[in-house]
């Protein structure tokens, strides 16, 4: 049975993507520690981060990078997050969140995302990616 991600990866569920390409596809979270919080996830379903071939993982990486760099540009942040959980979905995904301080990284800071709060916060990501 297919993942969530692989439902927004296919279009059956909405999602508010900022990067797809063959390896990976790049949305935001509806459910954002802050505003512009990323999910970098393999198109393939791989469970653990650990079962990634070496060029997925290290492509993902990459994409998470640009992406931070992006975000860095587009809000108000002092730093990038990068977390690896893998608890919530059985799929892969790098969280990419901007942060101002430690308490940026806590789940328990999530909140549901309007659709205007995430159409903004993608526009703003694909703005910047556009200048690279």
């Amino acid at each position: 049975m297919s993942t969530v991600f692989t439902k927004i990866i296919d279009g059956t569920i909405p999602g508010t993507f900022v990067h797809r390409d063959e390896i990976c596809v790049v949305f935001l979270s509806i459910n954002p520690i802050t505003t512009g919080h990323a999910l970098v996830v393999p198109i393939a379903e791989v469970d653990h981060w650990m079962d990634l071939d070496a060029r997925t993982r290290a492509h993902l990486f990459e994409v998470a990078h640009r992406i931070g760099e992006a975000q860095m540009q587009a809000f108000e942040c002092d730093r990038i997050g990068l977390i690896i959980a893998g608890y919530e979905v059985p799929h892969t995904h790098l969280h990419v969140i901007p942060t101002s301080s430690m308490a940026d990284l806590s789940f328990a800071n999530v909140h549901n995302a309007e659709r205007a709060e995430l159409e903004a916060a993608g526009a703003a990501i694909r703005a910047h990616l556009a200048t690279k």
